[in-house]
């Protein structure tokens, strides 16, 4: 399975749709992103999601808001009028986060497998004794976390 992260600025307010069948909710936006070079123009993506993230997606989702999208790229055969198919790729969302500060949208799949954070320990009645980290060998370089950056896993 694949996974994609893209930061993309909203471009098409998302449209709300239903399956024939069990009514499931689908929302469909346009999303846009810098082109990998500099001198390239603007990519532009659609971005799917479905059930209650798809009822998310519509109520807080607007053109010119800045998301940071998490999901699965796929290719699309649409059909063209000319006559030929054609393949589109598109991001099925899982979790969409707002750079303006709004709550992020997870999916529901996404929320259920997501623990609640742990509790905080009780405070002790004795301070804890003072430890100094072991001194980084000179030819092995420190970790992002050693120096103070966040550890991105990959």
């Amino acid at each position: 399975m694949n996974n994609c992260i893209l930061m993309a600025e909203i471009v098409q307010d998302p449209q709300l749709r239903y399956t024939q069948d069990k009514q499931i909710p689908i929302a469909e936006m346009l999303v846009q992103f810098p082109g990998g070079k500099s001198n390239d123009p603007p990519s532009t993506l659609k971005v799917v999601g479905w059930s209650n993230l798809a009822q998310t997606i519509q109520e807080s989702c607007h053109t010119g808001d800045r998301v940071v999208i998490e999901g699965n790229l796929h290719m699309s055969l649409v059909e063209r009028p000319e006559g030929f198919k054609e393949k589109r790729a598109e991001l099925r969302a899982i979790r969409i986060h707002h750079l303006d500060g709004q709550p992020e949208a997870a999916s529901t799949r996404q929320a259920a497998t997501t623990a609640p954070p742990a509790p905080e320990p009780a405070p002790t009645q004795q301070p804890p004794a003072a430890t100094t980290p072991p001194p980084a060998s000179p030819t092995t370089p420190n970790s992002p976390a050693e120096e103070g950056g966040d550890e991105i896993p990959f």
